[in-house]
């Protein structure tokens, strides 16, 4: 899958960086902190496969296969956290993370939508979908939950993983960049993808974005 690099070029591996770690970066020519917050999003389960709003259902077996080759990827991690969906879960311990469950992760509640796809909604639900489409988050919950964890990640040290959602991750990357809630549908998230914020003195500094492993 192609990913976008926003604002950050990498820097040379460092001497006794293993193989697979991501070295620091720098934004701009100035120096990133090594403390960094990987959003990881679940990986594919049948629904997904067939772009229908997610139910609590497991991943398929393609789905376990693309959360193993994470973690070799990522190298060291220091912390895991995960939402407690099911997908999430199983997204964590397939690429071998001990991930505590935590509730601001959790993606936006699909409602009755759950397991339906686009077209299904739109027949029986035309206005509601309109709305959606428009607003994914009227009621700013969503926002709400990513700006109270990214709060609370900015003092955590080292590599912090968290499993997540599409809407999740689409909120957190418009938030460190100060971007319009208007802007939540141009950000892609692929199943099993990365997305990378450093530290910065001041919030976070966006590193990569729908990255997925090959």
């Amino acid at each position: 899958m192609p990913h976008a690099a926003l604002l950050v070029a990498p820097a040379r591996r460092r001497r006794g960086t293993h193989k697979g770690e991501w070295p620091n970066a720098t934004i701009e020519g100035l120096p990133v902190s090594a403390d960094r917050l990987v959003l990881v999003r679940s990986a594919a389960t049948p629904a997904t496969r067939r772009a229908a709003f997610s139910s609590d259902e497991p991943l398929d077996a393609a789905g376990v296969r693309a959360a193993e080759r994470l973690a070799p990827v990522l190298g060291r991690v220091d912390a895991a956290r995960s939402s407690a969906a099911r997908r999430a879960r199983m997204t964590a311990a397939a690429a071998g993370w001990t991930a505590a469950v935590d509730p601001d992760l959790a993606g936006p509640d699909p409602r009755a939508w759950a397991g339906r796809t686009l077209e299904e909604v739109g027949a029986r639900d035309p206005e509601g979908l309109r709305a959606w489409l428009n607003e994914p988050d009227p009621e700013g919950d969503l926002r709400l939950r990513v700006a109270r964890f990214l709060e609370q990640a900015h003092g955590w040290p080292g590599t912090t993983v968290a499993v997540t959602h599409a809407g999740w991750v689409r909120t957190a990357v418009l938030q460190a960049l100060d971007a319009p809630p208007a802007s939540f549908w141009r950000v892609d998230v692929a199943p099993a993808s990365v997305t990378v914020l450093h530290r910065r003195d001041r919030g976070w500094a966006l590193g990569r974005v729908n990255w997925t492993p090959g």
